[in-house]
């Protein structure tokens, strides 16, 4: 079988398995694991010694799932730090193992086996005993303790608590019972459920992860047992079995190689994500347990040639296993957005369940002994689970939900896939963003301009001109060696059906670097003279840890040759010859060399191109190690490895990129909003330097340092990186430098330093991977106060420490990437972002897909996050002022002054589940007041969700005049249906009974129904003041036309006929009245809030006004 076509087939014939989504999952996670077992004891000890805040004592963690005692911010930090304890215990384990390391005698001694007999009976009985059969464990099931965790935890166990109360105080307690205590009863029972029921289908969409890693697994196994070859199922493995694979097997459990064919082809694409098969080998070619080529771990496929293999590991403590067990034990990660929602409901629930209490304890205490009659028991208890059942919003989860279905739509017209919406939210804190150069910054559309050959440089549209040939043969003898370098150094393809296609305008498949290259090595000579020339015996391909690719080729009956691509600094201190213009071959000098280098410079800082290296070796005149191993992959791979010197420099090579056509002005967008854009790329310094210039990464006024300011500024006191105490207009119309700037107008006065805008005159950083290997924390600490970073020549685990470090240091880190090595720094980061053009992997991996690569895509998901936060404030605001204190008012009033309780419970819950829920769900269509991306983002760790500020308005302001309008009419109709004054109304307590002033039992309940009724009335018009007064937090009302104009929001204006039409449902039927004990509303009370209504506006209107006319007053910095 020819190698280079079984290994074309494998790459461009994908199996139906390696397209599952938990495969995709699987291979992220061992890219992650890889990284950190390969970077034991590399890290600079900056990471090691930062200080993280420590984990809450196991009280404190239980206790803060009651009572909000972190912040959002600090919460998702620890949940980060769970999350990455899990992973370094499943890397520790791994990096303690030896098995690839040791020799197979060794091996053999270790596991208590032989090569000719294998494992005796008696011995893999023993082994069964020890290490159980080799199966992946699902999950445990624990039913019981899931369908605890379904109906009886978080907000559901208190709402149990009512239920109970609230039956309870229909029989046996209610004398006579009350129908509406039982349905509320009911009620609340059918919300727990609908809630279960969601719990549950999230749990089952986790559990299918398992499932499709089981399918992995093969069916049977050939077994070396009692000096016999047998066939087994892979599920009576034991370690120290010997299995004999061969092409189309699937690998049944973690081995160690022992015996390879020549052409042994292992593909760990579904393990590893990576579709190219790798050699297998004898001896280890890494120290990496995960990366070393003579380790063949469960669920790979043996592609081509046999092999042996002593089982090292089985079931659970496969490298499989342990991805498994981390893949299904791993709870959704939860984003700011959802942590900030649940604490604000926490402290609600709290909050409820003290008043609650209170409530009862007063009844018992006091009422009961002072003034008997005046309240029975069933009315105390349903007065108090009443508060704790109306406390919490319930408009808000629907909110939330049909916020971020808003978003969606905005961002469906933009091409982005989000696939978790609450991280759109996690997007508008972002204020460092990292990002790739090619492809991103750039159109991934490179093209050959220049082209070095000796001592003459000549543009690659030159060298075509005067060097092309129809046959190899017809080459010169120099440009023959560089298009062999071109042609067959190359992983790229074209596509058959484009032949028809000019060679400089074709569309090639594979690495925009390779399909350049094979552009130009088409129109120098048809590549199909190639084809027909040359075999390729063996290819390494392109590592960014290597910075070359290499290829041994060979003519149809000569000696194979080697060829060689890449970075100069990684391949010219190999090379001891250099090619001249005419073709002869001349020793490479030291003057030679550093003119290669001055040209690699002079390329990089004209044109930001990128250079490569072409190199050949022959063996002409010498010993060929090479043509012995002519039919063996694996030998070949590791002799051309090993003769990887003494090579010739063919040429030069320059590609440019050029930069995406709107990537200025959107880099310039994120600078204006407060967002620090760094480039972490693998290229050359100068060339990613210049592309940065190029694209506005670095502004054309900054200076630019190097490792020698950030070693100089590490030894001066650092300014902060994150502002001192950001206000809560951050990013919502006003920065952190200016408190109560109007939304109307920009502000034109510079952000508090650190804040992530840009500052005029900040120094910018180009730093190589190189250099960061010796850096210490106050090193970073320099790094992270830049307000441009370049960081090239970077490797994967570079990337990553990149990431890591400037969320070590407060920073909100957005990472974009389209390569299986992307991932570990995509997951590590706060927000994974992925090219819609990338890898299967890198998309998984991913948040968030930008499906038209284009990063202005991801400013519109910044700006979708700031307005989803915004919005998501403004339904609060509006439902706070409702839910609580207006509702929990009344109640109060009752227990403490003896009022009749001017609005039932079941009204509350129809407000707080049916009136409000029309305008909180339009509130989230709401457009921004002003362009939200000419402020810096909001700091997560200082401004949450809500604050004092944000109750102030809800509770002293707000909630204030709502509450005494809707006692004013509570009284007013008292007073006008019934006679009854307020001063009668106060302290009533027991005296509020049959033949109090002259009336019966049944009048005064049927006046109180009536007026409590009114009281509903009023705060629904109330609340349609509010819904405009939450519209806008500075700006006037009548520059937020709900009617017309671009912020228009007409459907707000249904809740109007909506509210009216729930009113008259429930208190103009006959059997809510009874049941329920509503009132007739009387007409003249449907428009009597009204002038209370627009006292609201007006008293906001001056509020708004004050704040704008002087930003830094008392009522700005109080302002919400």
């Amino acid at each position: 079988m020819d190698i280079q076509a079984a290994h074309k087939r494998s790459v461009t014939v994908p199996s139906p398995v390696r397209q599952r989504r938990s495969n995709l999952r699987t291979a992220a996670e061992f890219h992650t694991l890889s990284l950190q077992i390969g970077d034991a004891g590399a890290r600079p000890a900056s990471r090691k010694q930062q200080a993280r805040p420590p984990r809450l004592p196991r009280w404190k963690e239980m206790l803060n799932a009651l009572l909000p005692l972190q912040t959002a911010h600090q919460q998702r930090e620890a949940e980060d730090r769970q999350r990455e304890a899990a992973l370094n215990r499943v890397a520790d384990d791994l990096r303690q193992l030896r098995f690839h390391l040791d020799t197979a005698n060794d091996l053999y001694v270790q596991l208590g086996t032989s090569p000719v007999v294998g494992l005796e009976r008696a011995g893999v009985q023993r082994r069964k005993g020890i290490y159980g059969r080799n199966v992946l464990s699902p999950p445990p099931r624990q039913w019981t303790q899931r369908i605890w965790r379904w109906f009886f935890t978080g907000f559901n166990r208190f709402l149990w608590v009512a239920m109970v109360v609230f039956w309870l105080c229909w029989k046996p307690i209610g004398n006579p019972p009350q129908p509406g205590n039982m349905a509320m009863a009911v009620v609340i029972v059918l919300v727990v459920c609908l809630q279960a029921m969601f719990s549950a289908w999230q749990e089952w969409i986790t559990s299918r992860a398992m499932d499709s890693i089981s399918s992995m697994l093969p069916t049977e196994a050939t077994v070396l047992r009692d000096g016999k070859k047998r066939k087994l199922a892979p599920e009576e493995l034991v370690p120290g079995d010997i299995v004999f694979l061969q092409a189309g097997d699937r690998v049944p459990a973690d081995m160690r190689l022992v015996e390879v064919s020549l052409d042994l082809l292992l593909d760990r694409s579904e393990l590893s994500g990576a579709p190219d098969p790798t050699i297998g080998t004898l001896g280890y070619t890494s120290s990496n347990y995960l990366e070393t080529r003579n380790m063949a771990m469960m669920g790979a496929n043996v592609t081509q040639g046999q092999c042996a293999g002593v089982v090292v590991a089985t079931g659970d403590r496969t490298v499989l296993g342990r991805i498994g067990r981390l893949v299904s034990g791993k709870q959704a990660e939860r984003t700011l957005l959802q942590i900030e929602v649940q604490r604000l409901v926490n402290w609600l629930t709290s909050v409820s369940l003290a008043v609650g209490t209170l409530f009862v304890v007063l009844w018992a205490a006091w009422l009961r002994p002072a003034f008997p009659g005046f309240m029975s028991v069933a009315d105390a208890l349903a007065n108090g689970v009443g508060v704790l059942v109306t406390f919490v919003p319930g408009g808000l989860p629907i909110s939330l939900t049909l916020a971020m279905t808003a978003i969606a739509k905005r961002m469906q017209r933009h091409r982005l896939l989000v696939k978790n919406l609450t991280t759109v939210e996690t997007l508008g804190t972002v204020d460092v963003i990292c990002c790739e150069k090619t492809g991103t910054l750039t159109q991934r559309q490179m093209a050959a301009v220049r082209v070095g050959v000796g001592d003459e440089e000549l543009t690659a549209a030159r060298l075509v001109a005067c060097c092309e040939a129809p046959t190899v043969g017809g080459l010169a003898p120099a440009a023959r060696r560089i298009y062999e370098v071109l042609a067959l150094c190359n992983s790229a393809a074209f596509d058959p059906l484009l032949a028809h296609v000019p060679a400089d305008e074709r569309a090639a498949m594979g690495d925009a670097t390779d399909c350049a290259l094979l552009r130009l090595a088409e129109q120098l000579c048809p590549l199909r003279q190639a084809e027909r020339r040359y075999r390729t015996l063996v290819t390494v391909p392109f590592s960014l840890r290597r910075r070359w690719m290499l290829a041994v080729c060979a003519e149809a009956r000569g000696a194979p040759f080697m060829l060689a691509k890449g970075a100069l600094e990684a391949l010219l201190p190999r090379c001891g010859s250099l090619q001249m213009r005419s073709g002869a071959v001349v020793p490479l000098t030291d003057e030679m060399r550093a003119r290669l280098e001055a040209t690699q410079r002079r390329w990089a800082e004209a044109d930001g191109s990128r250079v490569l290296l072409l190199c050949r070796r022959e063996f002409a005149g010498e010993h060929n190690p090479l043509a012995a191993h002519a039919d063996s992959p694996a030998a070949l791979y590791i002799a051309a490895r090993d003769a990887l010197q003494g090579l010739c420099v063919v040429g030069l090579v320059a590609l440019a990129d050029p930069p995406s056509e709107d990537i200025a002005d959107t880099i310039a967008r994120f600078r204006g909003a407060g967002i620090r854009v760094f480039m972490v790329t693998g290229d050359y310094a100068p060339t990613a330097a210049f592309v940065a210039r190029q694209c506005g990464v670095i502004s054309g006024a900054a200076p630019v340092d190097g490792i020698a300011e950030v070693r100089l500024r590490a030894k001066q006191p650092a300014a902060p990186t994150q502002p001192a105490a950001p206000t809560p207009g951050a990013g919502l119309g006003r920065c952190d430098g200016q408190a109560g700037c109007p939304a109307e107008a920009p502000c034109e006065a510079p952000c508090e330093p650190g804040c992530g805008a840009t500052l005029p005159g900040r120094a910018a950083l180009v730093v190589s991977g190189e250099e960061l290997l010796d850096l210490q924390a106050e090193h970073w600490d320099a790094i992270a106060a830049y307000d441009a970073c370049v960081f090239a020549r970077i490797t994967p685990e570079q990337k990553l420490q990149v990431v890591e470090e400037l969320r070590a240091r407060g920073c909100t880190v957005a990472v974009t990437g389209d390569e299986v090595n992307d991932v570990p720094a995509m997951r590590a980061a706060h927000v994974g972002v992925a090219m819609g053009s990338g890898s299967a992997v890198a998309r998984d991996a991913a948040e968030v897909v930008l499906l038209d690569n284009s990063l202005a895509a991801l400013a519109v998901a910044v700006e979708s996050g700031r307005l989803m936060f915004i919005n998501l404030k403004k339904v609060i605001i509006y439902l706070l002022p409702m839910t609580n204190l207006s509702e929990i008012i009344p109640s109060l009033l009752n227990v403490v002054l003896g009022l009749p309780i001017p609005l039932s419970t079941f009204l509350m819950l129809v407000i707080n589940t049916i009136t409000d829920v029309w305008a909180s769900v339009v509130l989230t269509y709401e457009e921004p007041e002003t362009d939200l991306m000419r402020y810096p983002p909001r700091n997560p760790a200082k401004e949450g969700l809500v604050d004092a500020r944000f109750f102030l308005q809800a509770y002293g302001f707000v909630g204030v005049v709502e509450t005494l309008s809707g006692h004013f009419i509570f009284f007013l109709c008292l007073y006008l249906r019934g006679g009854i004054a307020p001063r009668h109304v106060f302290l009533a307590f027991n005296k509020w009974a049959d033949g109090y002033l002259g009336k019966s039992k049944e009048e005064l309940a049927l006046l109180v129904s009536m007026a409590g009724s009114a009281h509903f009335m009023a705060l629904v018009v109330m609340q349609w003041a509010n819904m405009f007064v939450a519209r806008t937090r500075f700006a006037s009302v009548f520059r937020q036309n709900p009617l017309w104009g671009p912020r228009r929001n007409p459907l707000l204006l249904v809740s109007v006929p909506i509210s009216v039409a729930v009113a008259l449902f429930f208190n103009e039927l006959d059997w809510f009245n009874s049941v329920f004990l509503t009132g007739k509303i009387p007409v003249e009370f449907f428009f009597l809030p009204i002038p209370f209504a627009l006292l609201l506006l007006a008293l906001e209107e001056l509020r708004k006004a004050l704040v704008r006319r002087y930003p830094r007053g008392v009522l700005a910095r109080l302002a919400w």
